[in-house]
């Protein structure tokens, strides 16, 4: 998505002291960080922990679901003990 973006006083300020400062290197580097801070402030991005969860739980369903299309199923501990030998 392309944005035209007009900016005057404190804003324009802000990021132009930001740029001169050197924490960002252009105009839109700062802005796209700026969003990227509002999407967490609203929590509208997850974070690195809620998505390691989705992923966990996608990866689960997957395994699951080609577990049942193949009539394979889990095992429980005591019997993976006994088929290995473990005490």
């Amino acid at each position: 998505m392309e944005s035209v973006i007009k900016l005057s006083g404190v804003p324009e300020d802000v990021l132009e002291l930001l740029i001169s400062k050197g924490y960002f290197k252009t105009k839109t580097e700062a802005i796209r960080a700026g969003v990227l801070s509002l999407g967490k402030e609203y929590k509208v991005l997850k974070s690195p922990e809620e998505l390691e969860l989705d992923l966990v739980a996608l990866k689960i369903a997957k395994e699951e679901a080609e577990m049942k299309a193949s009539g394979r199923k889990y095992i429980s501990e005591g019997e993976v003990k006994k088929k290995y030998g473990f005490k």
